[in-house]
């Protein structure tokens, strides 16, 4: 089951297999036609965000009070012990007696994996560091098995910020599941870590191509992921600099899409995606946001449910 596999929570998309996918997207299907339950009353989730959030945070906290249950937490590291000098470690063994779920973001890399070690409860990674954010790709799949009607067999894009981008690297790894063909699109200073090329050449056989020009290829691709550069990820401001503007979708480019092309983006977007086209049946990056209510109905269900 679900639960039992995942009894420490939602660590890493690496924990994820076909099957497991595959049910969760069920049952995020399945809450897309349930507005309001009290299958969670009586529950409590924390969430602890020490890194700031809109759709993350308010969508787990919409999903608990949509399911009946109700929710604590503070949204900045400021506000938390941990600017006394308080370790998170103890942050977490504190709260987890206050709750029965903790949701965490943290700037540093690890940190959920760390917190789940001193945990009894379960624990999901909002964000930890650049290196993964699960729960965007449930909801990222999610949206694109909706819209698209599947995942096995799409030609899918992924393109900005591939080196310090925590979501495109937790979405390359829940893909490796899927027969797909991935196009990794960045500057080269900003190209896919050789680990995660690494896990998905060698453990998980997926094919996948790098470039820098997303036009070679926009015919044929079936979905459009993009990022934005994150400046609060680079040391040298000089090298964000450089990159910030290299990727500006616009409505010249959209023309040249297929028919049913999907152009997604986890938010929130600086000018990597001109305002001009977001009107466009193509353009379902604020219509992802409301899967990631489903979706995060759906993980707290199957973790919390009686």
């Amino acid at each position: 089951m679900f639960k039992d596999k995942f009894r420490e929570g939602i660590i890493s998309a690496r924990d994820f297999y076909r099957e497991d996918i595959e049910y969760i997207l069920q049952k995020g299907h399945e809450m897309l036609s349930v507005k309001n339950s009290n299958i969670l009353s009586g529950k409590i989730l924390a969430t602890l965000f020490f890194e700031p959030s809109t759709r993350t945070r308010l969508s787990f906290e919409s999903a608990m009070h949509r399911l009946g249950g109700n929710v604590i937490g503070f949204q900045s590291g400021d506000v938390s012990s941990i600017k006394k000098g308080e370790s998170l470690a103890d942050t977490i063994r504190t709260v987890e007696n206050y709750c029965d779920c903790i949701v965490i973001r943290h700037p540093m890399e690890g940190s959920a994996k760390m917190a789940a070690r001193f945990a009894n409860i379960p624990i999901i990674n909002a964000g930890s560091g650049s290196k993964e954010h699960p729960t965007q790709a449930l909801l990222d799949l999610l949206t694109i098995n909706e819209e698209m009607g599947k995942l096995d067999g799409i030609n899918i894009g992924v393109m900005g910020d591939l080196k310090y981008g925590r979501t495109v690297h937790s979405l390359a790894m829940l893909l490796s599941n899927f027969d797909v063909n991935i196009y990794f699109i960045s500057p080269e200073e900003l190209k896919m870590r050789g680990r995660y090329k690494e896990y998905l050449y060698q453990q998980r056989k997926v094919k996948f191509k790098e470039l820098t020009n997303y036009r070679k290829v926009l015919d044929i691709l079936d979905v459009l992921y993009m990022t934005r550069i994150q400046k609060e990820r680079f040391a040298d401001l000089e090298e964000y600099e450089r990159v910030k503007n290299f990727y500006v979708f616009s409505r010249k480019d959209l023309k040249q899409t297929k028919d049913n092309f999907k152009l997604l983006h986890p938010l929130p977007r600086i000018n990597e995606i001109t305002p001009s086209i977001d009107n466009s049946e193509k353009s379902i990056y604020f219509k992802q946001t409301g899967y990631g209510l489903h979706m995060r109905k759906a993980i707290l269900a199957e973790l919390l449910e009686d």
